[in-house]
Parts: structure tokens; sequence; C-alpha cells
């Protein structure tokens, strides 16, 4: 893909798909509703904390690739914001649904892809998936990758190509942060698993001294 876009404008572009596929009767987005759906916990990779002006950022320039634009809107409404994928791209429905979740979620399996999308498009079985995903490879410029398989895994990965792959630089700062109290969170969690090893390790002990 000639159009590169950063992890911020992915995931811009990604909930705005998902929005208008989910919960149409709500789409196009206000930007306070596209900066919660950006930063929701659910079907995100990895749960982010953008703010408005972020957001905003984001999607100016998936303004000026095509990849967005502002709703029309009567006058004194607020602004909302929609995507341009299927008119710039001309994509087929199951076409769209593949995309918006590795848009979200990153590399995955063609067996999560089916069950991730299920909500924005069915698929019969998981031929259906690897048709698509061919499909969408095959095109010139190809949007979709058939990632290396990775030591102890039994499936490959796909991957879009809107942006590089994770662990490569994208030439940008890291405004992606997990929150703070998802770190937290984190930390309280494994808090919690260590003290229960620790405490079946002392039980243990205490059985071989008696």
């Amino acid at each position: 893909m000639e159009k590169m876009l950063n992890t911020l404008e992915q995931r811009v572009l990604g909930a705005l798909i998902e929005k208008e596929m989910t919960t149409p009767d709500y789409y196009p987005l206000t930007l306070n509703a596209l900066t919660l759906a950006c930063n929701q916990k659910s079907n995100r990779y990895p749960v982010v904390s953008y703010t408005d002006s972020q957001v905003l950022e984001g999607f100016d320039r998936l303004r000026r690739l095509g990849f967005a634009m502002p709703a029309s809107a009567e006058s004194g409404r607020v602004p909302k914001y929609r995507h341009c994928l299927v008119e710039e791209l001309h994509l087929e429905p199951e076409q769209v649904a593949i995309l918006c979740e590795l848009l979200l979620r990153g590399p995955q399996t063609a067996g999560e892809l089916r069950t991730r999308a299920e909500r924005m498009h069915p698929f019969a079985d998981l031929a259906a998936v690897a048709s698509t995903l061919d499909e969408l490879s095959n095109r010139q410029p190809s949007l979709v990758t058939q990632m290396a398989r990775q030591p102890g895994q039994k499936e490959c990965r796909y991957h879009h190509l809107f942006g590089k792959p994770p662990g490569e630089s994208q030439g940008e700062t890291a405004v992606a942060v997990f929150p703070a109290e998802e770190r937290i969170a984190e930390l309280e969690r494994k808090i919690t698993l260590l003290e229960q090893e620790l405490q079946l390790l002392k039980e243990k002990l205490k059985k071989l001294l008696v």
C-alpha cells in the first residue's frame, strides 16, 4: 500500500468501520463517540487512551488520504465523521469486516478472524474466510499478507498492509498507551498470583517439615 497509516490512524479508521457495521443507527460518529470507540476495551489490541485532539489529528490525515471525510450536517448540528474506505477501494462487506478486525486487533489467524468478524459479517466456514483473505492478498496493490508462522504456533497469522507489522518502526511517537487503570489492574493481578503461589509453597514446606 502506498498510503501507509500509523497506529493512531489505523485505530481511527477501524473504529469508524466497526461502528458503521455494528451500530448503523449511531453512525456517522461525533468526535466524542469516535474517541470512545477508539479507546474502548473490548475487541481492541492494544487498549489505548487517545485524547480528542489526537483522534482529530488521525482523522485529518485519513481525510487527506481519501479514507475518511466529515459527514454533511445541518447548520448548528454537532460535526460528525465517517470513513470512505469502501468508496476508495471498492470493497465487499466481507472484505471490509476482515480489514476492520485486522486494523483493530493486529495480526490474527483465519479462525480468530472468523469469530471476531461474526458481528459484522457472518462467514459460513474457515474456507470462506480463507477465500476473502486470498482476494485481499491478490489485489493490486495487496491489502493483506500472510505472516511467517511463529515457533510453537500451528496456524499462520494475517496482517493488513495499511501499516507495518508490529515491532517495526513506523516513524511516530508512542501516542497509544495503556491507561493507568489498565496497568494497575495488571500489576494487581500479578501480585495476587504471586501471593497464591507463595501460599502454596508455604503449605508444601509445612507438610515436609511435619
